[in-house]
């Protein structure tokens, strides 16, 4: 339902005239399920919609202007019917509007099982944050997005589209919004309290990535019982209020952090160019962006490929020295086909993750001990715990041919799940080998 599971045919039963349809096992029968709850969440926001409907008419009826007022009396209403609080009905009555009036293809989508009742509050939440002029062409692919993808991928993929979609207006949005950095905190309970910082997205994931990188070489140390979730908040309690790593080992010191910054070539030779070099731009797009992150103003992204060793260019042009493969020569994968397998996929590779590729280890599809290569063909991004489930959970991965580096997961129970990866490797032509342009 969310990604499209593969069934393979079943020859035998087509040439049966006495067809039996399959008995459904204990995946299917949740997914029915499933399919029924979205149906009947459904018919819930259409009769919410059409309750609120009444309501409006009857108090027009009787002389009341549609005010606040009103329209504070119909949640008071919703409320109480439902036995849950005027914050949730209020909610329940704005996401019953948009699906009924706005979006009514991701309504009918719901209602007939194809998406999830999550799904569609997320693209809710997502277009109404839009301009209304980009609505109507964002709906059709967010729509399929939901029908064929698992919740974390789709919020992912739907915030790329969308950050896309707006790409035009993002370096005078973001001038707006890096003005509002700010650090917040909040006390919580049994002694404790969450600290929030707001700030540029790209240095918050070098933040994050430069606490996670040293937090894994202590919870490499013998004696260290700390979880990676613990060892990441006291590395940054360090750093922060010490303001140096003297004390952890000394393999831990000097990190720091790496963050993909993926730009087209051209746009990096044009400084009047802010934000689109049409289709001089391999990846597909005219606009910079960050892995984990997405697009990014082009100034920015100017800025980042100009700094130091930290960051990691990756320019959508031929680059010399692109490693696709080294074969049965060596198992570990030399660093620029890393970069690359990571690079392409951007997120671990199992359906529903969205655990960024750097965070991810790589992996051989076919087992080196079996004869596998190593070679982009063959190598995959997944994060520790879908890499342990790969190896020890029944299932099987598979590379597509010719699919741009798409894997089919297996499951135990036969059903198959094909994962996309972000990007497709570039691919490219020399001019000799070019067919003359038709004028």
């Amino acid at each position: 339902m969310f990604w499209n599971p593969e069934s393979p045919p079943d020859e035998a039963s087509q040439d049966d005239d006495e067809w039996v349809p399959p008995i459904p096992d204990a995946v299917d029968l949740v997914i029915e399920t499933q399919s029924v709850m979205s149906v009947l969440a459904a018919q819930q926001y259409a009769r919410v919609d059409a309750m609120r409907g009444e309501l409006l008419a009857d108090a027009a009826a009787n002389g009341y202007a549609h005010t606040d007022v009103v329209e504070r009396s119909i949640r008071l209403e919703l409320a109480l019917a439902m036995g849950t609080t005027e914050a949730a009905a209020d909610m329940l009555l704005a996401r019953a509007e948009a699906l009924v009036h706005r979006y009514p293809a991701a309504l009918d989508s719901l209602g007939g099982g194809r998406m999830t009742a999550v799904h569609a509050n997320a693209l809710v939440d997502a277009l109404d944050a839009v301009k209304p002029e980009l609505r109507d062409d964002l709906l059709p692919a967010l729509v399929l997005l939901a029908e064929t993808q698992p919740v974390g991928t789709f919020r992912r993929r739907m915030r790329v589209l969308i950050e896309t979609a707006r790409v035009t207006t993002l370096p005078e949005r973001y001038g707006r919004a890096v003005l509002d950095r700010r650090v917040i905190l909040e006390n919580a309970d049994d002694a404790m309290a969450w600290l929030h910082v707001f700030l540029p997205a790209v240095e918050a994931h070098a933040i994050h990535g430069r606490a996670t990188a040293i937090a894994k070489v202590l919870a490499a140390q013998p004696d260290e019982h700390r979880t990676l979730d613990q060892l990441r908040a006291d590395v940054l309690g360090d750093l922060l209020i010490d303001g140096t790593t003297e004390h952890t080992p000394v393999e831990a010191r000097g990190i720091r952090a790496t963050v993909a910054v993926t730009v087209p070539a051209l746009a990096l030779l044009d400084p009047d160019d802010g934000v689109a070099v049409g289709a001089h731009s391999c990846t597909g797009g005219g606009y910079a962006s960050v892995e984990g992150v997405g697009p990014i103003p082009m100034d920015r992204a100017r800025e980042l490929c100009g700094g130091t060793d930290g960051w990691m260019r990756i320019l959508t042009h031929p680059e010399t020295g692109m490693v696709l493969s080294v074969g049965r020569d060596r198992y570990r994968p030399p660093p620029s086909l890393r970069r690359l397998v990571r690079w392409r996929a951007d997120a671990c590779m199992a359906p529903g993750c969205s655990i960024p590729a750097a965070r991810c280890q790589i992996d051989h599809n076919v087992a080196w001990e079996h004869g596998g290569q190593t070679a982009l063909t063959n190598l995959t991004p997944f994060c520790q715990g879908h890499h342990t489930v790969k190896h020890h959970g029944g299932w099987k991965i598979d590379h597509i041919p010719d699919s741009g580096g798409a894997v089919r997961w297996t499951s135990p129970t036969g059903r198959l799940y094909r994962v996309d990866p972000e990007r497709k490797v570039p691919s490219f032509a020399l001019a000799d080998d070019l067919e003359p342009p038709p004028f």
